[in-house]
């Protein structure tokens, strides 16, 4: 029976060519490639093949369950697991070949009393993030404790940026001087990683001396960028595209009050249309607005609050029927493109809430 509902278009071709754009911009760097929280949506495991195939260096996940989910597909690749150190993780991580983030002097103490053999880890330092990560100050105290841990293999240190992806560098400037201390450091005791890494998308476009020998990248995979206060002189494009199909058409009169709270109303007598998108499918509800969706490159206004299952818009004398399908966001040949950041943009809001809020009900289509 033919899928008749929202769905994504997850084009497996333009990821390739996205990673290798990037590829080609950072000269000999290795790729960590995010596949976090379902691949922003795009569909882990699916995504996770497409850069196997492309030999990807290693693969990034949040928690042990989404790392488990990927080795249960058959993946082989190397993965990271960007969460705090857990017990369970620990007790697994060589079996499965997973790499571990160690990140406070408590991880420490769990490793000090790990009997798994070579554990693969990432010592990671808070340089100005303030979140996950040993104080750049007491790095080498750290990595001093560390260095006389057995059964461990350091394979690699990192930090995370804040405000790569903005216009004003100086803080991210300052986090990278403080990492380059910690990599002085780790290397005055010895320590000398196979990786080190530092850039995150924002990064990789405006501060090229953050690269080191591996970088990390979600967002420009995907197709947007993290912001607009990075070059965007990198001929990326969205790997996903967003569709849903009408499902309703309706004569309605001038003044005629559409969706909840009535904040919307018709100026003059047209046609409604009824799709089938609503928020819990990944449409933006504050989009509505100024949203509109895209019907074979004409643009048909959002009309009212945007419901959970479906969203109404104005069609006026335009010819279009029951079944039809218009674009939500990304890009299609039939109808055109709505750009991601365009929408975050209009609604203060980021390509990353947008891109990992989409739903699971809508089918994902890869071709």
């Amino acid at each position: 029976m033919k899928y008749f509902g929202p769905k994504f278009l997850i084009n497996l071709n333009q990821l390739s060519s996205n990673y290798d754009l990037i590829k080609s911009r950072i000269d000999n760097c290795d790729i960590m490639a995010t596949v976090k929280a379902n691949a922003y949506g795009h569909g882990a495991i699916q995504i996770a093949k497409t850069l196997e195939k492309k030999n990807v260096r290693y693969l990034a996940v949040f928690t042990l369950d989404e790392a488990i989910e990927l080795r249960n597909a058959g993946i082989k690749s190397n993965i990271f697991i960007y969460s705090r150190l857990t017990i369970e993780s620990l007790k697994i991580a060589s079996k499965l070949n997973l790499t571990l983030n160690i990140s406070s002097f408590d991880d420490l103490n769990f490793l000090k009393n790990n009997d798994s053999e070579n554990v693969k880890v990432h010592l990671k330092f808070d340089t100005g993030m303030t979140r996950l990560g040993v104080d750049a100050g007491r790095a080498k105290e750290f990595l001093s404790e560390i260095s006389k841990v057995r059964n461990i293999n350091i394979e690699g240190i990192y930090s995370h940026f804040s405000t790569a992806d903005e216009g004003d560098l100086s803080y991210a400037n300052k986090q990278l001087n403080l990492f380059n201390q910690v990599i002085v450091i780790a290397k005055s005791l010895n320590i000398i990683p196979t990786f080190i890494h530092c850039s995150n998308s924002g990064a990789i476009l405006n501060l090229p001396a953050s690269r080191f020998n591996l970088v990390r990248v979600g967002m420009l995979l995907y197709g947007s960028y993290p912001s607009d206060e990075v070059p965007k002189d990198l001929n990326i494009k969205p790997v996903m595209s967003f569709t849903a199909p009408v499902v309703e058409i309706r004569n309605v009169l001038k003044g005629t009050q559409i969706s909840y709270g009535g904040v919307y109303a018709t100026t003059k007598d047209t046609q409604i249309a009824v799709v089938q998108a609503g928020f819990a499918d990944g449409v933006p509800r504050p989009w509505f607005e100024k949203g509109y969706v895209l019907f074979k490159n004409q643009k048909l206004k959002i009309t009212g609050r945007i419901c959970m299952d479906q969203l109404m818009i104005d069609v006026g004398e335009k010819s279009i029927q029951y079944g039809d399908e218009v674009l939500i966001f990304g890009i299609s040949e039939d109808h055109g493109e709505i750009n991601l950041n365009e929408i975050s943009d209009s609604i203060n809001s980021t390509p990353y809430v947008l891109m990992t809020a989409v739903g699971q009900r809508p089918k994902r289509i890869y071709y």
